[in-house]
């Protein structure tokens, strides 16, 4: 599978399973097994790739690893992991781990090593901006970097030739045991880049068609850290911000001048890939942040159609809530069945519009991998064209609560004839200067494209 046939679906497996808080002597011998009641989920929404994360041992939430190799007892074993990822293989879908590699937990066996043995452990120089004169903060005897203030998490020094050996071949592990077929690296903007080109060249030696995201949070590095990283994609935190921004404060110009930023003509990622979300485990649901729960349809029938590989976080499919609280993400990582959630989901009617985004994605290889080119935008319509070697998408979208016509221009629809991927009964014709107006009910979208072979 090409990566930009692909279709995430994240889910963060402690929260999702309900373990985030269970005890250590987890009684339920493989919790992770229940993973694949997803799997119906998945292609209610036209997913194929499933993010799954974190799943080592750790202190707490997954991001404070003690041990790469070993799968969090409160999950299951490494055994359930490995028979997860086969069955999805089964089903014609990949799995990609989320990779904990940038720190680990205070309690994990190196950082415990140096707390005993000081400067004399050759494992010192491991951790980042190790100072013994300390002390650390979090009882430990020692000062160290740890990750955005959070001293729970000690960063490692990923330009150490000890440290990088050392997570590549805990990664290439994963890929010999569990068979996965990518990874989402967390904090990929704080490793070293040189470390991240050699990773994905090991992992890529294993299997060509291996697929990193990297975690990026501000647009301005996106293009560098791809280039210098070898990265396949990384995190759209600008545009992820615009898709909702937009929709509240009826301001498309917004998300216009972002995606006309980082894809349009003179684009900062023109021709790259991002990975492209409405929420995550990081950040309140997209349905408790939009003002009106209608604009939900719109803004994953953006987020399928701008440039991106879209992802979907388990649960939103269907309009659930949840905020962050001070200090506490619990909210944003609940405990879900998936057979049940269809019949008590406030937004049921969502899922059925995403799935359709999702077949209008598949359907049009414009979408999937095309140039970017703004039409026509207001204060809450926009129109796109979207190229490919002579195939080509028009999308043209109304978040309003009234109809709306959008007039656009542009050579390449010089009289064509287009239908509508998502209304089989609607054509348009474009006159000979490529000028059309578009018809779009009220928070909805035309996903137009050539009529005919």
């Amino acid at each position: 599978m090409h990566p930009t046939d692909a279709i995430f679906y994240h889910i963060y497996a402690l929260g999702a399973l309900g373990v985030l808080d269970g005890p250590r002597d987890q009684r339920n011998p493989s919790p992770i097994s229940r993973i694949g009641d997803w799997i119906p989920a998945m292609r209610r929404v036209g997913a194929n790739t499933m993010l799954l994360g974190p799943v080592f041992e750790s202190e707490y939430h997954g991001y404070d690893t003690v041990d790469l190799r070993k799968v969090d007892r409160r999950l299951g074993s490494n055994q359930d992991l490995v028979e997860l990822s086969a069955r999805l293989r089964g089903e014609g879908m990949r799995l990609v781990l989320d990779a904990v590699l940038n720190h680990v937990g205070r309690s994990h066996p190196l950082v415990q090593e140096v707390a005993r043995e000081g400067a004399r452990s050759p494992k010192a120089r491991w951790i980042a901006g190790f100072d013994p004169a300390g002390p650390g903060r979090g009882g430990l005897p020692f000062a160290y970097t740890d990750w955005n203030g959070n001293h729970d998490l000690v960063k490692l020094d990923t330009g150490n030739r000890e440290v990088r050996a050392w997570l590549t071949e805990s990664v290439i592990g994963w890929i010999d045991e569990f068979g996965i077929s990518g990874l989402r690296i967390d904090a990929a903007d704080c490793i070293d880049r040189e470390f991240l080109r050699i990773l994905g060249e090991r992992c890529r030696e294993r299997d060509p068609s291996f697929f990193f995201v990297g975690e990026a949070v501000h647009g301005d590095h996106y293009a560098s850290l791809l280039e210098e990283s070898n990265l396949d994609a990384v995190t759209d935190y600008e545009a992820y911000k615009g898709l909702w921004s937009s929709h509240n404060d009826r301001n498309f110009h917004e998300i216009a001048w972002s995606l006309d930023r980082l894809f349009g003509a003179r684009g900062l990622c023109r021709g790259k890939m991002l990975y492209s979300f409405a929420d995550n485990h990081d950040v309140d649901r997209v349905a408790s942040t939009l003002r009106d729960p209608a604009h939900l349809h719109t803004l994953y029938g953006l987020l399928f159609s701008m440039p991106g590989i879209p992802s979907i976080y388990y649960g939103s499919e269907f309009g659930i809530s949840g905020r962050r609280a001070p200090g506490d993400d619990r909210s944003l990582r609940p405990s879900l069945d998936p057979r049940t959630i269809p019949f008590q989901a406030p937004h049921p009617d969502l899922a059925r519009s995403i799935a359709r985004f999702a077949a209008a994605r598949r359907a049009s290889r414009a979408t999937r991998t095309g140039s970017y080119r703004q039409l026509h935008v207001e204060m809450e319509g926009i129109a796109f064209l979207r190229e490919d070697e002579g195939d080509l998408a028009a999308i043209a979208l109304n978040a309003s609560e009234n109809p709306l016509t959008i007039p656009v221009k542009n050579d390449a629809l010089a009289g064509r004839t287009l239908r509508d991927l998502l209304d089989e009964g609607f054509r348009l014709r474009c006159d000979g200067q490529g000028r059309a107006t578009i018809p779009i009910h009220p928070r909805w979208l035309r996903w137009l494209v050539p009529e005919g072979p």
